[in-house]
């Protein structure tokens, strides 16, 4: 008997027809002998429409009381689904974040957690229960308020879950089949992979794919929990998240991604002396904006130009913190740009094959796309392009690494 975790995203509960077919994916893996907890997202769009609520109020809005709104949505699948599941003789439970408990930081918004305690979870299934649990929800102890684990924190959910109960895999059904080596939307000749390892996995995520969330890797590497990403809607085997060492054939480039939520900011003739990028830095940080691409330019004496890129979903109040701290930051002037966008390769292989960078940019060259900023690691590339020319970078890069579909038959 195996302790199964299955996480349904949104899509997955979109609709009481769709929280069925997952009750009955329930059921087959309970027929199969095995245990099973769920973890569940709200139904697809329900949180952009709480979202929506809040920053119509304003975009300036308490992160606690923004928290108590949007974690609103998986209460109604895990109580929908747990009722489903019990309609058809299956013994079943909901548990809220707090109820479990699952225990986070005070970064509300986007909560890390801190400690799941898994003895109602594991009374739950001693019982013969199939415990069912929202997602992308904690509680702070401390104040004893909900918090949110940021979008697509339904993922951590289900990792930190299984590591805590000490379960044998963590399934996540999705809307698709899979891994794939780009959005199979844009480029039709993109292929699901077979394996993909934690790395690249997290690289994948970190630069915007949108399969699962970069702390769910970054979970499921750390204590090596078995990952399967999978769809609720085919019957199919899905992608393997795993260890380097299960991958016999490493490719040197496993995937494209790109990420449109991106905006670049350009502070323009600050003084280029020690401590100017720590303060423009300190300010992003006080705010709680994590800053990820960056460039400085060439000093044109005691001046220099420094552009980075925040998340999109922060530029009001990236903004705000520029404009509030011109006197720290000394800067002349500032422009942004928020028609940019992200497009990374990623590849495990990158470590013992040369001439990647020079494919990459020669292909984006010969299409006359120009690159604003440029970051690497030791398996990926990340440039900033502008995003009216998203779908041709990814075409033409996935095609000049060979990752095509037609090119692996």
């Amino acid at each position: 008997m195996a302790l199964i975790v299955q996480k349904y995203g949104g899509t997955s509960v979109a609709d009481i027809e769709r929280i069925k077919i997952v009750a009955s994916l329930v059921k087959r893996e309970l027929d199969n002998g095995n245990r099973v907890a769920v973890v569940l997202s709200a139904m697809s769009g329900v949180t952009n429409s709480l979202v929506k609520y809040c920053n119509d109020i304003t975009p300036f809005y308490d992160n606690r009381e923004y928290d108590t709104v949007v974690s609103t949505g998986e209460q109604v699948t895990i109580g929908l689904l747990a009722i489903t599941l019990q309609s058809m003789g299956i013994k079943a439970r909901s548990y809220a974040g707090w109820q479990v408990p699952i225990i986070t930081d005070n970064a509300f918004g986007k909560a890390r957690i801190k400690e799941i305690k898994p003895d109602n979870l594991l009374k739950s299934l001693a019982d013969g229960e199939v415990p069912v649990i929202a997602g992308f929800q904690g509680v702070e102890s401390e104040s004893n308020r909900i918090s949110t684990l940021g979008r697509g924190g339904s993922d951590t959910s289900a990792v930190a879950v299984a590591v805590a109960i000490k379960a044998d895999r963590c399934d996540i059904f999705t809307d698709v089949e899979g891994v794939y080596t780009t959005d199979p939307r844009i480029v039709k000749a993109a292929k699901k992979l077979e394996k993909v390892t934690f790395e690249e996995m997290l690289e994948m995520a970190s630069l915007g794919s949108k399969v699962l969330q970069t702390r769910s890797v970054e979970l499921a590497m750390k204590y090596r929990v078995n990952l399967r990403v999978l769809s609720s809607f085919v019957d199919a085997p899905g992608t393997l998240i795993c260890s380097e060492d299960e991958i016999v054939e490493k490719e040197v480039i496993s995937g494209v991604t790109y990420n449109k939520d991106e905006a670049k900011f350009t502070l323009a003739n600050i003084n280029d002396v020690p401590g100017t990028s720590a303060a423009v830095f300190e300010v992003m940080a006080k705010e709680g904006i994590n800053i990820d691409m960056i460039i400085q330019s060439g000093s044109t004496g005691a001046k220099t130009n420094m552009t980075f890129t925040v998340p999109d979903t922060e530029f009001e109040k990236a903004k705000k913190a520029i404009e509030a701290n011109k006197e720290i930051l000394k800067y002349e002037n500032f422009v942004f740009d928020r028609k940019v966008v992200k497009v990374s390769i990623v590849g495990i292989g990158m470590r013992s094959h040369s001439g990647v960078a020079e494919i990459m940019f020669k292909t984006l060259a010969e299409k006359n796309i120009n690159v604003m900023a440029i970051s690497t690691s030791e398996i990926k590339i990340s440039v900033l392009i502008a995003d009216e020319y998203t779908e041709l970078a990814l075409r033409a890069l996935h095609t000049a690494f060979g990752l095509d579909e037609e090119a692996a038959d």
